[in-house]
């Protein structure tokens, strides 16, 4: 396997949550208020350290076809890639990247401290 380049983001971002590698700026972001499978979700114009995944069958909710999106560091699901739009209305989001709530850390959130309910 090829040497694994990661790329370091120095401002506010969004990372992996299992090994907080970093993959999306702050200020990339276009809206928090998205759904995906896992629940929750956020939607940025540009994302980095991920990989592409296989093209998965078009979701009839979004009426659109996505491809998941791995962490580069531990190859964990973070979201999804919107491919293609079948709809006029939803053409905006093609290329776009979805981020799971559930899958990340928003900035200044860290894994190793305890969540705010737990305190």
């Amino acid at each position: 396997m090829g040497r694994l380049f990661l790329i370091d983001l120095e401002e506010n971002f969004y990372s992996c949550k299992n090994c907080e590698t970093p993959v999306a700026l702050a200020n990339h972001l276009l809206s928090r208020d998205y759904q995906c499978p896992y629940g929750r979700a956020y939607l940025f114009d540009k994302v980095v350290n991920v990989l592409d995944g296989e093209i998965e069958e078009p979701i009839p909710e979004s009426n659109s076809t996505m491809i998941h999106l791995f962490c580069v560091q531990c190859q964990s699901i973070v979201g999804f890639k919107f491919v293609l739009a079948y709809d006029e209305f939803r053409r905006y989001r093609e290329g776009k990247f979805i981020l799971a709530r559930l899958k990340i850390l928003v900035p200044g959130e860290y894994s190793n401290m305890p969540a705010l309910e737990d305190v």
